[in-house]
């Protein structure tokens, strides 16, 4: 009987599913004919610069530039002196790497030529290898798709890999890091898993339901199973987007009072001079925006006017502003004087400013106050203290990337985790078996495409899009 269970689980396992086309384990790259190569370090003057190639020519390129030298020893630096294939005049002695497919980035036969990084150099290089024939130019991205259509990388794991390119603050790499190692690709595959034993046990008892020797309680597990899953979703879509803010950045206002120090504060938290510092009240008449590395997260800072009645129309427009920007941030800081400190009622980091203006004894007694910090943006006095504050505020608003189960990144996570979940509320609802295994399908169809493709090129080439040219 149990060989008919889990034969019954290999083909649920198996199946083909409408709602994606897998695009990760068999999809050939576009012009996965073609050998390909690009600069895959940065532009400009450098000490070492590392061009890189993929594709069934990519020894025979290599061969050509050191001829008539043979091929290296795998995955070993060897120095050879490159030529152009076309005149034999030298271009550079380089360092050179061979990676035999299918043990490469990418899968595919590899070279790297490290050369040096003169921009002379680096171009007689790359015009000699697009002079042998089966060699072109890179698209964006396009080594990493190969990559991904020869299984090296899962879809989860391609999108860490361009968010570690592109992260800018010490929790955008621990976070991409945690994707890049696959851990939510593990778990998805891990709730697959679970999914189809819990449809193999709803078809067996379809198939051998009348069988004696068919165990009890086989709906029961699958129920278990069903529950257990929901559970772990649920918790995971319950993380208020906090994935995608660290992906992307979380929104901080500073208000207050004129002359508070705001835009001291702004100043002093980017290390730049981004907004007008002045003892006349209303300098500031807009809100000002900086992207900045606050206590290691991603943020975009706002400056914004004093909140009082204006004098004029366009202080009156500024503070209305200042006012809006509230109904769209992640969180606060106000900022008031720390001479006369005032209540407020909503969720903030209260900073008292102007703290080396204070009597020996302290501000003195004042109203129940939320969490406060004393600064003084003119010595720098108690900076530390609240980029502390801000960086627990933050890791409560972004997640920490440090600990816990991986992070959400994207809406595509969200939108496949949420039909998983739809699923399994119509299997729990289902009357009939045969509807309730087509739900179990959808469901693990959904955390199959999270991992292995979103079903169309378009997505495709929306994850790839943002990587650079050589990655």
């Amino acid at each position: 009987m149990w060989r008919g269970l889990w034969t019954l689980a290999a083909r649920a396992a198996r199946g083909p599913h409408r709602l994606c086309r897998r695009q990760g384990s068999g999809a050939p790259a576009p012009s996965s004919g073609a050998t390909i190569f690009a600069l895959s370090s940065g532009q400009g003057r450098c000490g070492i610069a590392v061009i890189r190639t993929s594709g069934p020519a990519s020894g025979h390129a290599l061969r050509i530039l050191t001829a008539p030298r043979d091929l290296p020893a795998a995955r070993k630096a060897s120095l050879r002196l490159l030529s152009d294939p076309r005149s034999g005049e030298p271009l550079d002695r380089a360092l050179v790497l061979w990676f035999p497919g299918p043990r490469s980035f990418t899968g595919e036969d590899c070279v790297e030529f490290h050369v040096h990084g003169g921009p002379a150099v680096v171009s007689g290089v790359l015009q000699a290898l697009g002079s042998v024939p089966g060699l072109r130019p890179a698209e964006a991205g396009e080594f990493t798709r190969r990559a991904f259509a020869h299984g090296k990388l899962n879809l989860t794991e391609v999108e860490g890999l361009a968010d570690l390119i592109h992260a800018e603050t010490e929790a955008q790499r621990r976070q991409a890091l945690r994707q890049l190692d696959g851990e939510l690709g593990h778990l998805c595959r891990s709730w697959a898993r679970n999914l189809t034993k819990a449809l193999a046990h709803v078809e067996a008892y379809i198939d051998f339901g009348e069988d004696d020797n068919l165990e009890e309680g086989v709906l029961e597990q699958a129920d278990i199973q069903v529950r257990e899953l929901e559970v772990a979703l649920g918790a995971h879509l319950r993380d208020a987007r906090r994935g995608q803010r660290l992906r992307s950045g979380a929104h901080v206002v500073v208000t207050g009072p004129p002359n508070a120090g705001k835009s001291s504060l702004v100043n002093l938290l980017s290390r730049k001079p981004v907004s007008i510092v002045s003892p006349e009240p209303g300098t500031t008449r807009d809100v000002l925006e900086t992207p900045v590395d606050l206590a290691g997260f991603p943020v975009l800072l706002s400056d914004t006017a004093g909140l009082r009645e204006g004098a004029g129309p366009v202080e009156q427009e500024g503070v209305r502003r200042a006012r809006e920007s509230r109904s769209f941030l992640d969180t606060v800081v106000a900022t008031v004087g720390a001479q006369s400190p005032s209540e407020s009622s909503q969720r903030l980091v209260l900073v008292l400013n102007k703290s080396d203006l204070l009597p020996p004894e302290g501000p003195g007694p004042g109203p129940d106050l939320p969490p406060n910090l004393l600064l003084s943006c003119l010595t720098g006095e108690g900076l530390h203290s609240l980029l502390e504050a801000l960086r627990k505020e933050l890791a409560a608003v972004c997640g920490d990337p440090s600990t816990g189960s991986p992070l959400l990144t994207r809406a595509r996570h969200q939108h496949h985790l949420k039909g998983c979940l739809d699923a399994l509320g119509h299997y729990k609802q289902s009357k009939d078996l045969a509807l309730a295994a087509e739900a179990l399908r959808v469901a693990r169809g959904h955390l199959t495409c999270l991992t292995g493709g979103g079903g169309t090129e378009e997505i495709l080439d929306i994850i790839f899009r943002d990587f650079c040219v050589g990655k």
